[in-house]
């Protein structure tokens, strides 16, 4: 039993209870080392009686082995492989060395150990154990944390433990368990249930140097008594850490030479018994030398592993071992891992045993860097990029591995490392065509931390340094520097970039040729610059999405440039097409962007609903992979929704988060969360509000971007009904050119709606006629408010007949777009004529249901599987089945049968 923790074996307890009852649980048990998390570990595996158990450990020599955690939980069930999805099991193959990886992203291998996870459930409820979780190697971590916020049905508990202050890419958002000193009764009991006298002053000196400290409460009294005099050499100014592992070296340092040389093979990063013993016979040690480790309680030896009793055990052992000893084991190791599989580990021995530059080793790493990367496994890549270049004879290899790794680094989002590689780099060599890169790299970096201005100049040597003969390189770097300068909110930016837009030789036969008008166009929309010379707009954007790039993110920055013109329906188009895409390749870094994008073309087309599925889903995903730009955008559409159907509560939080979490205070979310806000008020009819709102980001320089544009028409409402229509004529002027120059009916009828709004009475009806000629049906909810405003305004006249029409049709595209606060209006002015409004239109069985629920119905209203619906959304099968269990009594059915009949509603 453990002493003193009741209250946290409790919350085991609670866990393991879930997974028993169906429900899946994470805990994440944090503390210094010895404070009990292993203890509580086993504890937990102890209580697991009939749950299966998985356990692993993060081992500090291992953590750049990509997925080398995940392999060490996971290997034993690799038997249940052929029951994931297609290609979530190529992933995990790829992820453990099984196969060539395949095309995707490491993310997509978290969602392929949900899926297994959930697979090995099936069977009975599961317990997943890692220990040392600060020292799992970033791909596993990153896989298991994404499994780990997408576990909720299966009955699964994942226990983790991980040190206090350090660096783990493990713990965030996941609920935690903290871990502190025993009690001053509770650690009195521990130390004398140990048995054996105790001088009085080395008592109270353990009592109050361990501070609660299981682990020192067990290994001080020793290690005090073997200084002699009761303990009177002083070490209580040393960290406790330090003085623990002092005393485990102490007693690894006692035992017999051979003893030692095996537990040092060991803690060189060799747990693997029959690699030990391989490497032990050149040193003359063996099996039977590790019995003197045992009978001291420092290891546990089985058939296959030597595990050490702590991990401040393994590190007093290797760092204890004097250098010349140290470097012969990993040699030794290095010698015995002779097999292809054994590649990576042969080559981080390798590196380990050298004290000085050696290409042979380098080389030998950077093709380990090289796997690495082919794996998604890009932390692990930038580390062995990193050594390589350390190792490197040649001042020309060490800047090209650099670079490499600056750019792994850069992959991973380790963005001050990847900063801090490529200056290093770029001191190291003149080759222009890595410092272009180097200067990518380094512009990424600053982008991501907000310094939108130094990114921009590093984008700008960066085009200086590619040559002529490389057009499209640099017309990529070009189309980071049209976006940034709209991130940026600077007008000279933009027209920076247009020149050197203008600059670049590229004829108009290259496939290329369409992508860089489009980003002249860009340029012209967010500056000044004149559009003399440039093909009409709307061919562009035509020809630039017929000739989109097949890479998903060239092809995203089409969907983008389609938004940001107001081609929502081409938008809509390209958007499903990468959104299919990045499912079926396992690209879930740019499903959140595809799926953004989606649900802001069907909010913009009027398709609600649709909208909020995609959304909430992007917010899922984007929050799951800390996509925090993303998550920004997901919960501004969401603000957006909210706004137009009056839910203020869910507007205003979602609306906070989208602000929160944007990469600037210029970007698309913090800007729509801004907008939506304004639009809820507006809705609500407090016109001042709604301006105060929608001025508060309209005053930049640039003042293009997309919710700027968007929300123009409803700042000029807002102007116009608190009778201060002077302060929409600048907006209006801009919104004007910005439809002149997009061509879109949708944006010129919005254009003769405010121009009506700002007309006298006597102008307006034709500019209101105007409008209604060139509504769109694809975008429902502008024409119905035109129609609102033209009702009203026909009442004003006292055409109540005309008033009518006009109204009733409002009103009957506001209810089924379920915009709650505009239907209200027209409902009022409907009844101020004796119009006889109807009272509102039924929601619908499907408007009870949360847009997960929503969208796992329709797919299963389908027809398809909850393994397929599984594999699609990312997703376990029992997830899947509990959120229809759950929509079924919503829905007013029984059966899946049933589905087809209310999933069109």
């Amino acid at each position: 039993m453990l002493c003193g923790r009741g209250e946290e074996q409790a919350v085991i307890d609670r866990l393991l209870a879930g997974a028993r009852s169906g429900s899946s649980g994470t805990l994440v048990v944090r503390g210094e080392p010895g404070i009990g998390k292993t203890a509580l570990l086993e504890y937990a595996v102890a209580s697991a009686s009939g749950m299966r158990v998985l356990r692993s450990a993060g081992v500090e020599s291992e953590a750049e082995l990509p997925f080398a955690g995940l392999h060490l939980l996971l290997g034993g069930a690799l038997d249940c492989l052929p029951r994931l999805p297609g290609p979530q099991r190529r992933a995990l193959e790829g992820a453990f060395g099984l196969a060539s990886a395949q095309p995707g992203d490491g993310l997509f291998v978290g969602l392929a150990v949900l899926s297994l996870l959930s697979e090995l459930a099936e069977d009975g409820p599961l317990l997943c154990v890692v220990d040392d979780a600060q020292w799992l190697d970033r791909a596993s971590a990153g896989a298991l944390l994404l499994a780990a916020r997408r576990l909720h049905a299966e009955g699964v508990a994942l226990l983790l433990a991980a040190r206090d202050g350090e660096d783990t890419a493990i713990a965030p958002g996941l609920p935690e368990l903290t871990l502190t000193g025993l009690s001053a009764v509770d650690a009195a009991a521990l130390l004398d249930a140990q048995g054996g006298e105790l001088a009085a002053g080395v008592r109270h000196r353990v009592l109050t140097e361990s501070g609660g400290n299981p682990l020192a409460l067990l290994e001080l009294p020793a290690a005090l008594a073997g200084q002699g005099h009761g303990g009177a050499v002083r070490t209580g100014s040393l960290p406790l850490t330090t003085r623990l592992r002092i005393a485990f070296h102490g007693q690894a340092s006692r035992l017999p030479p051979a003893t030692q040389t095996m537990l040092l093979l060991a803690a060189a990063g060799g747990d693997g018994l029959g690699t030990i013993l391989r490497a032990a016979a050149s040193f003359g040690a063996g099996l039977a030398d590790l019995a003197a480790a045992e009978r001291a309680g420092l290891v546990r030896v089985t058939d296959q592993a030597v595990t050490f009793r702590h991990s401040l055990v393994r590190a007093a052992v290797y760092q204890g071992a004097p250098l010349a000893r140290r470097l012969a084991a990993h040699e030794a190791l290095a010698e015995v891992l002779d097999t292809p599989a054994e590649a990576d580990r042969r080559s981080w021995h390798l590196a380990s045993a050298v004290t000085g530059p050696d290409e042979q080793v380098a080389t030998e790493l950077e093709g380990a860097a090289v796997r690495a990367g082919q794996r998604s496994g890009y932390a692990a890549a930038a580390a062995a990029y990193a050594r390589a270049a350390q190792l490197s004879v040649d001042p020309i290899a060490c800047a090209r591995r650099l670079t490499l790794a600056a750019e792994a680094a850069g992959e991973v989002g380790d963005l001050d490392y990847a900063r801090e590689l490529a200056e290093r780099a770029a001191g190291r060599g003149d080759d222009t065509a890595l410092l272009a890169r180097l200067a990518h790299v380094r512009a990424a970096a600053d982008f991501g931390q907000g310094a939108l201005h130094a990114a921009f100049a590093q984008l700008c040597t960066g085009v200086d340094l590619v040559s002529n003969d490389e057009p499209h390189r640099t017309l990529w770097m070009l189309t980071d520097m049209v976006f940034l300068s709209w991130h940026a909110d600077d007008r000279d930016l933009a027209a920076t970039t247009g020149a050197r837009l203008d600059s670049l030789p590229l004829p108009a036969t290259d496939p290329l040729a369409p992508h860089h008008d489009l980003l002249r166009w860009l340029v012209v929309l967010a500056s000044d610059r004149p559009a003399d010379g440039l093909p009409r707009l709307p061919d562009v954007m035509a020809r630039a999405a017929r000739t989109a790039s097949a890479n998903l993110r060239g092809l995203l920055l089409t969907v983008a440039a389609a938004l940001v013109v107001g081609d929502d329906a081409r938008a809509a188009e390209l958007a499903a097409a990468v959104s299919r895409t990045a499912r079926h390749q396992g690209r879930i870094g740019l499903l959140a962007p595809a799926l953004v994008y989606l649900a802001w073309t069907r909010f913009t087309l009027g398709n609600h609903r649709d909208a909020l599925t995609m959304a909430a889903e992007a917010a899922r995903m984007a929050q799951d992979t800390e996509q925090h730009e993303w998550h920004s955008q997901a919960n501004s559409v969401l603000a957006c929704l909210a706004a137009v159907t009056g839910d203020q509560q869910r507007c205003r939080e979602t609306a906070k988060v989208a602000i929160r979490d944007a990469t600037t205070p210029n970007s698309i979310g913090a800007l729509a969360g801004r907008w939506a806000l304004g639009l809820l008020e507006l809705g609500l009819g407090r016109a001042g509000t709604a301006l105060a709102h929608l001025e508060t980001f309209t005053q930049g320089t640039l003042r293009c971007q997309l919710p700027i544009i968007r929300s123009t028409p409803d700042l000029i409402e807002s102007a116009v009904r608190l009778g201060e229509p002077a302060r929409a004529a600048e907006p209006f002027d801009r919104l004007a050119a910005f439809a002149a120059h997009s061509g879109q009916p949708w944006l010129n009828a919005l254009v003769l709606r405010c121009t009506a709004l700002l007309a006298t009475d006597e102008d307006a009806e034709q500019h209101y006629l105007g409008a209604l000629a060139l509504r769109d049906d694809n975008h429902p909810m502008d024409a119905a408010r035109t129609q609102l405003l033209y009702g009203e305004w026909l009442r004003r006249a006292r055409r109540r007949s005309d008033a009518r029409r006009h109204l009733r049709e409002a009103l009957h595209t506001f209810d089924r777009l379920g915009a709650e606060p505009w239907a209200d209006r027209a409902r009022a002015e409907l009844n101020a004529i004796g119009g006889a409004a109807a009272t509102g239109r039924a929601s619908g069985a499907l408007a009870g249901l949360t847009p997960q629920e929503l969208q796992i119905v329709r797919l299963a209203a389908s027809g398809m599987s909850n393994r397929d619906i599984a594999a699609q959304l990312f997703l376990s099968p029992r997830t899947v089945g509990y959120h229809l269990y759950k929509a079924y009594p919503k829905l007013g059915v029984t059966s899946r049968a049933e589905l087809p009949a209310v999933a069109g509603d």
